[in-house]
């Protein structure tokens, strides 16, 4: 057997899906054939909208086939126009959202401690045109919230939460899905809680509910009437019965994560030239993603030569996020893309590597990520 053979069969990848008991899969299964309702609101539905409620302590969920969809309907729910500030440090569904909806993404520059949009960038971005405002729980850390809900309450400005990261999260006790207007949310097969595909937004009442529930299903309301241009965007009874059997094993996954990011810190914080996030005091994290931070002169290899290296040795990593999404061709035009604009984004997006970090790490294999990075 060669190298190249060997390292392929023994590659440690980035994440790992959460699957479920496949016999307990077969059963919801059949009970779904049995039935013959396999979408559009049935029995499985229900039950994942109620539970998630109750497990993520938030009033309202209403399910989607993906993570990128309730980002579009919220939007489209709250009537949002003109301008959105954001940020460029995230995955592109986040700006393409603003830009599907006709609307223009003004980005502004993250703060370097948490890798979230800066609320005191916020303030001097805002225009007569701006209307709404959409932050990102990077990496599944919190946003500083009572700020950007002060200022969006100073300028009567709009808050949806792209929390596509941020399953399960609470500062204090308390879900930070229930900040702003709404939040999203992506049960994409990478993620901490998957459904294969799918996703949900978090509204905070019954009149709001009811309002996304009909634009998902394309506008209807009722048998006959059309209320609003909707889309389809409904999650199917099977997608909906894995995710009321992933919903059981979620916190043991949590966990298992967390093993992995107390090792990586053991190991990682003497390395010079090599920085990471620390837990936030009150938060409870679900250690969706482990960046480190590459600083090639103290460190004295590049992030992207370790990126090579590492991937070389079967481990592989991701650069999230790299490139900015304000560097993507559709977006680079807009003044707000300027890297003089950005330098935080920029430096960050420049040395981050995501190391493997999923509930199905070895402890064989946590070590060998750890062999590569400390030289």
């Amino acid at each position: 057997m060669n190298r190249e053979t060997f390292i392929a069969m023994q590659q440690i990848t980035v994440t790992s899906p959460l699957l479920p008991n496949l016999d307990e899969f077969h059963e919801m299964l059949q009970q779904i054939w049995d039935s013959k309702w396999i979408t559009n609101n049935g029995s499985f539905h229900k039950q994942l909208e109620a539970a998630l409620a109750d497990y993520l302590k938030v009033p309202y969920v209403s399910l989607f086939t993906n993570g990128t969809l309730p980002l579009l309907t919220a939007m489209q729910a709250l009537r949002i126009t003109g301008e959105v500030i954001t940020t460029p440090y995230s995955f592109v569904a986040t700006t393409h959202s603003i830009w599907w909806n006709g609307c223009k993404p003004v980005f502004v520059d993250i703060d370097p401690k948490t890798g979230n949009i800066d609320p005191e960038k916020i303030e001097a971005a805002i225009t007569p045109k701006t209307t709404a405002i959409m932050p990102v729980h990077v990496y599944g850390k919190p946003c500083d919230t009572g700020r950007i809900q002060q200022i969006a309450d100073t300028y009567g400005l709009k808050v949806i939460y792209d929390a596509a990261h941020a399953f399960g999260v609470e500062v204090n006790g308390e879900s930070i899905l229930n900040a702003g207007d709404m939040s999203t949310l992506s049960f994409h097969a990478t993620k901490v809680y998957n459904t294969i595909e799918g996703g949900a937004m978090i509204m905070h009442d019954e009149a709001t509910k009811r309002r996304v529930d009909d634009l998902k299903n394309f506008g209807f309301h009722g048998e006959v009437t059309v209320v609003a241009p909707g889309i389809n965007s409904k999650m199917d009874e099977m997608r909906a019965a894995y995710g009321l059997l992933n919903l059981r094993q979620v916190d043991k996954a949590i966990e298992a994560r967390h093993q992995v990011a107390i090792k990586y810190r053991e190991a990682l914080r003497p390395v010079e030239g090599i920085t990471f996030f620390d837990d936030m005091p009150g938060v409870r994290h679900n250690y969706s993603y482990f960046p480190i931070f590459v600083d090639a002169e103290r460190y004295g290899m590049t992030r992207d030569e370790l990126y090579a290296k590492m991937k070389d040795n079967g481990i592989l990593s991701r650069r999230y996020f790299y490139p900015l999404i304000s560097d993507f061709s559709t977006y680079r035009g807009l003044e707000s893309a300027r890297p003089d604009n950005l330098p935080n984004a920029h430096k960050m997006a420049d040395s981050v590597i995501c190391l493997p970090m999923h509930h199905a790490l070895s402890q064989e294999d946590v070590e060998r990520t750890l062999e590569c990075v400390v030289k």
